[in-house]
């Protein structure tokens, strides 16, 4: 299906890419100031191994890719299912009214097909635009609306200098104690990783993902040259461990785990550091700490706490907002009050 839109005498389109435009799309994104790794070609691959649906649309004007989106989608049986653009959409702020109609157009199509009620979308913006104003605030986010991100392209000295004195005195504690450190995408590396990173869920009684999720999402991830897993090592123990993924200008500091023993060589500040430098060999202009929080009384309080031992410029984005299809909506309603009923009905034959 494609759907087509004038603006200023310039021909828009949305429609379906093609496997040879994996590339093209992915340029696409990466360009994008709002990117995300999300939105990339192969987290959608990784995403599909997960039981998700995706479908990939550009948007067009006159042939020219100009942005797009990748949705997902997960059927949840007997519930109310979402059609969800993580990271996304990918508008360039020339277009976005006519981009955000466009889309809305296509995911109307989508959700009659899927059972859907509701489009949820994650951009990366600051402030929301008038062009979105019928979107709620989502009561959940996918991807962290507040981060804390560390500028790569100053030298190494001033990024020390740029670091908290705190932290720039336990950073070079680790290094006299001499913690080392490596990163690999060796599928070997996994478990090592899992290992910690569940003890570390335990301990902080943390949601964690099962093993299994991460074997799908390094081995698509370490395939494509997109993501590695840094371990950080003192007398040949791990002692932390890391899961960077690289797209665009950025890193992704995504997973990661520690172990409470020999917490006096600071593992996770060389750690940190070395993945730094390492994002910046790669071209890498921002190191992006992931989940922040400001809030002394959250969950996160105390990760943020360490994060900002490196200094690095808070960002708060809008958060996930949902656009609800009233008509399948009350659809989806009477579907369920309908299933609760029959359940009932054979309970009282129970």
């Amino acid at each position: 299906m494609m759907i087509n839109s004038t603006q200023s005498n310039i021909s828009l389109q949305i429609r379906l890419l093609q496997s040879q435009e994996k590339e093209l799309w992915d340029d696409c994104v990466a360009s994008d100031p709002h990117s995300c790794f999300m939105q990339s070609w192969v987290w959608a691959d990784f995403k599909e191994l997960e039981g998700y649906q995706t479908f990939r649309y550009g948007l067009f004007a006159e042939d020219r890719l100009i942005g797009g989106c990748i949705f997902h989608f997960y059927p949840h049986p007997s519930k109310a299912n979402l059609l969800m653009i993580p990271g996304g959409p990918i508008l360039p702020f020339s277009y976005l009214e006519v981009g955000i109609e466009l889309l809305l157009k296509q995911a109307e199509s989508l959700v009659s097909k899927l059972g859907a009620i509701a489009l949820r979308i994650e951009p990366l913006w600051q402030q929301k635009p008038n062009c979105i104003a019928e979107f709620a605030r989502a009561p959940v986010d996918l991807l962290p609306s507040e981060t804390l991100l560390i500028d790569l392209r100053p030298s190494e000295t001033e990024m020390l200098a740029a670091m908290k004195q705190k932290g720039r005195y336990n950073l070079r504690l680790s290094w006299r104690y001499g913690v080392t450190t490596e990163f690999t995408s060796d599928p070997q590396a996994i478990p090592v990783f899992y290992d910690l990173f569940w003890e570390t869920v335990k301990r902080q009684n943390f949601f964690g993902e099962p093993y299994s999720f991460f074997i799908n999402l390094c081995l698509t991830l370490f395939k494509a040259n997109m993501a590695e897993i840094g371990f950080a090592k003192w007398k040949g123990e791990v002692l932390a461990t890391i899961l960077v993924v690289y797209f665009g200008d950025r890193a992704t500091y995504l997973y990661g785990g520690s172990s409470p023993i020999y917490s006096q060589v600071m593992a996770s500040y060389a750690l940190h550091w070395a993945a730094m430098q390492r994002a910046k060999s790669k071209n890498c202009t921002m190191y992006d700490f992931y989940g922040f929080t400001r809030n002394p009384q959250h969950s996160y309080a105390k990760f943020s706490q360490f994060k900002s031992q490196f200094g690095g410029i808070n960002m708060t984005t809008i958060g996930a907002q949902d656009y609800f299809f009233y008509d399948r909506l009350a659809d989806t309603l009477i579907g369920l009050l309908k299933a609760i009923g029959g359940n009932e009905n054979e309970q009282n034959f129970i």
